[in-house]
């Protein structure tokens, strides 16, 4: 009998033919540069594909924007990095994300790749309306690109926001199975915003978020590759912004965040602390839905 094909990881780069799409190509590229992954450009346009217009005149139009979208392709195409394999795709759908997750969900894609809203300030997020939305709905974890980026080759170390309380067992063997598939290290971070008259000396939350992280740390260290080290550390401030801003921070340095405990199985919904971390973060981040049990 032949040999099975192995079948490639995939990603789905939203792409726009502005800032946006240049910044989720860079990021898509360097998540997937060491992991052997293909990435499929796709540029959404509202339905309907042009042989299901209804009208000539329609159907002309329909032509023309299919047309000018996939030049548009091309030129983004030609931004990925020789030797990763990548193909373009128009979709056709209501809405720019609705597109996405079609073509995720078609092409059993691990991650979907989009980049900030235009009125970010350099690397920073301001999230736009397709981001917004599949920060709501999207059944796959989510990549987001800050505004500007651009990365000097492949990912060099996965950080994971563990939180403060016991769970996201799924976020926590999700980080593991990055960072150990591209030998880098991993770091553990538990965020901690100080009451008002609280110190890291005297505060209950910090040491409570300590304890939570040795934990965390110890259980990772024991699921990760042997060239994988894993470290945990307390952030901490009066805000959970100046907590974030209290780190260090590289700049192939990714993000990685579980959902709200509000979000329905297999699916993301963007929570309070994760709102906040993205007003002060200067990496990307990737958002995972809850229970979900893929690598990305």
């Amino acid at each position: 009998m032949g040999r099975k094909k192995a079948v490639r990881t995939r990603y789905i780069v939203g792409y726009t033919e502005d800032a946006r799409g240049r910044d989720a190509i860079a990021l898509a590229s360097a998540l997937a540069q060491t992991t052997g992954v293909q990435l499929d450009l796709v540029h959404v346009l509202s339905n309907p594909a042009p042989q299901d217009a209804a009208f000539p005149p329609e159907r002309a139009v329909q032509e023309f924007l299919t047309g000018t979208a996939d030049g548009w392709l091309d030129e983004g195409l030609a931004m990925v990095p020789q030797g990763l394999p990548a193909h373009k795709h128009i979709s056709y759908a209501d809405s720019f994300a609705e597109g996405l997750i079609e073509a995720a969900t078609e092409l059993n894609a691990s991650l979907i790749v989009v980049g900030a809203a235009r009125n970010g300030l350099l690397k920073r997020f301001t999230i736009g309306s397709v981001a917004n939305a599949l920060l709501h709905a999207s059944p796959i974890p989510v990549a987001l690109a800050p505004s500007g980026y651009r990365s000097e080759g492949a990912v060099t170390r996965m950080t994971c926001a563990v939180g403060t309380r016991e769970g996201a067992d799924t976020l926590l063997d999700v980080a593991v199975d990055a960072s150990s598939r591209r030998h880098i290290p991993l770091r553990l971070i538990s965020l901690v915003a100080l009451g008002p008259e609280e110190t890291e000396s005297n505060s209950q939350s910090v040491e409570r978020a300590r304890s939570h992280a040795d934990s965390v740390r110890t259980r990772a260290a024991e699921k990760a590759d042997e060239k994988t080290t894993v470290t945990a550390l307390i952030a901490h401030g009066r805000t959970i912004e100046a907590a974030i801003e209290s780190l260090e921070w590289d700049d192939n340095d990714i993000v990685l965040i579980g959902s709200s405990r509000l979000a329905q199985n297999s699916q993301i919904f963007l929570g309070a602390t994760a709102n906040k971390m993205l007003r002060a973060l200067p990496v990307p981040m990737v958002v995972v839905p809850r229970d979900y049990g893929s690598p990305c």
